[in-house]
């Protein structure tokens, strides 16, 4: 299987986002244990509620990250102009980052939850535009094989 150049540079930039991502499993690593398995930042205490939407946050940038790569290899495939397939590759790693720090700030204050609603869209346009251009490309290579 053979990349796109534009499915390289968003990939290679989102593989980038990883190790923030990384980075803030060792942080929660550190609240849960207090400070035992790795270093707690500062005298930070969640409660509850906090401690839910710190790994809801976690949780959803690794996933949607994962997400948002394997979407560049299915943009490869979609019969799609340039720019919806922009879109979409865009759209995905972009999701990824605003779900995510939706719901850090939701921890904090309710005022940061647009951008748990921006990385909701944001997604779900990405998919939208994917799964259709994979359909079309299906009817397409159908109507070829056909001839």
């Amino acid at each position: 299987m053979l990349l796109s150049k534009d499915a390289k540079l968003v990939s290679g930039i989102t593989v980038l986002l990883i190790p923030t991502i990384m980075y803030g499993g060792w942080t929660l690593l550190g609240i849960l244990t207090h400070g035992e398995a790795t270093p707690a930042p500062g005298n930070l205490k969640l409660n509850d509620t906090q401690w839910a939407l710190w790994r809801a946050g976690h949780a959803h940038a690794g996933v949607w990250t994962m997400l948002s790569l394997l979407l560049q290899i299915f943009l490869d495939s979609t019969r799609l102009a340039s720019a919806m397939r922009w879109l979409a590759r865009i759209a995905a790693p972009v999701a990824a980052v605003a779900i995510s720090a939706g719901f850090f700030g939701v921890a904090f204050s309710p005022t940061f939850r647009w951008l748990i609603y921006l990385g909701a869209l944001a997604m779900l346009v990405a998919l939208v535009i994917t799964a259709v251009g994979l359909l079309r490309s299906l009817s397409m290579s159908e109507t070829t094989s056909a001839n």
